[in-house]
């Protein structure tokens, strides 16, 4: 099954040292507070993933969402060796419910497409989890393609309780007004950007949602438009891409959910990322240069973290369009 790809590095060996409540042996620390605290940059931070299967699952959702879902072995292997075949990043996912409410399970599962223009959503159903490897096995049969997006919020407090916090309240006001297209998920990675929203098909990854602006988030999103101010990365795309569409995005204002299409990337011999990046008829091939470095925290990145670690950003060097040359 495809990994979360963590965004931290190595980083001291022993929890740092600082003053009252922002240390990670404080009941008080927050993983999402002490990022916003510090400003920390969230674009190009998406995990990687061409493809989302999700699995419904009530919950309660253990640590490690698969392995602690109470699957058979059999279905476990299954869904393994799927999500490895096909690139895809595996979710639990349910609906939203008042706390201590048991959250109904109906046996649905969907597999998301988020590749630039591939993108689609099937969903299925099974009678019972032990059914999920043959449904698997014969996708189309077992599944419909639907045309309406799918809002994905984490809300896994068992594995960060910053998720827990910040997404509930998120992932109540937007199922309040779109019921049907809204699901609570597990982990998504980068715990610390809480509330973590995921917009599919196109696999747009925001960070730091708060209530008071998920539904215009979501109606811009039908409309064909994101803030790019808000965007994590998308999933398909390496970070290097993430980054580069980002900065593109801003330079150019452009909300396009299908713009700047990323047409090569490459690490030159003095370690500069060069990205190009389809800009359209009037711009041309946008050429998008990044330095990539490694910024220490001085607190952990998780709320259970036990050490402090370094955090990726990509540094814009330049931008530049040829409107002369050939976007393809």
């Amino acid at each position: 099954m495809t990994a979360d790809a963590g965004r931290s590095g190595a980083g001291p060996t022993t929890a740092p040292t600082g003053t009252e409540g922002e240390g990670p042996g404080s009941a008080r620390f927050h993983c999402s507070d002490a990022a916003r605290g510090r400003d920390d940059a969230f674009f190009a931070t998406a995990p990687p993933a061409r493809r989302w299967l999700l699995v419904e699952h009530g919950g309660p959702w253990g640590h490690q969402p698969l392995h602690d879902a109470g699957f058979a072995p059999e279905v476990l292997a299954a869904i393994d060796a799927f999500c490895r075949a096909r690139g895809a990043r595996f979710q639990l996912i349910r609906r939203t419910a008042a706390r201590g409410v048991v959250k109904e399970d109906h046996g649905r599962f969907a597999l998301v497409e988020t590749s630039e223009g591939q993108e689609s959503v099937r969903w299925g159903r099974v009678d019972d989890p032990a059914d999920l490897p043959a449904a698997l096995a014969d996708l189309e049969g077992c599944t419909q393609v639907s045309d309406e997006p799918v809002y994905l919020i984490c809300a896994h407090g068992r594995h960060d309780a910053c998720c827990a916090r910040r997404g509930r309240p998120v992932a109540a006001v937007l199922a309040a007004a779109h019921p049907t297209r809204t699901w609570e998920t597990t982990h998504t990675g980068g715990d610390r950007f809480a509330a973590n929203v995921v917009l599919l098909p196109h696999g747009f990854v925001l960070g730091q949602v708060p209530a008071t602006e998920v539904l215009e988030i979501a109606a811009r999103y039908d409309k064909g438009e994101i803030d790019t101010r808000q965007v994590r990365g998308r999933s398909s795309l390496a970070p290097p891409a993430q980054a580069a569409q980002h900065h593109a995005r801003l330079a150019f204002d452009e909300a396009d959910v299908d713009a700047f299409g990323p047409r090569g990337m490459v690490q030159r011999d003095d370690g500069l990322w060069s990205v190009r990046l389809d800009g359209g008829a009037d711009r041309g091939i946008v050429t998008v240069v990044l330095r990539e470095q490694w910024i220490s925290s001085p607190t952990p990145l998780t709320c259970s973290a036990l050490r402090a670690a370094s955090m990726r950003t990509f540094e814009l060097v330049s931008l530049s369009a040829d409107a002369g040359g050939a976007a393809t």
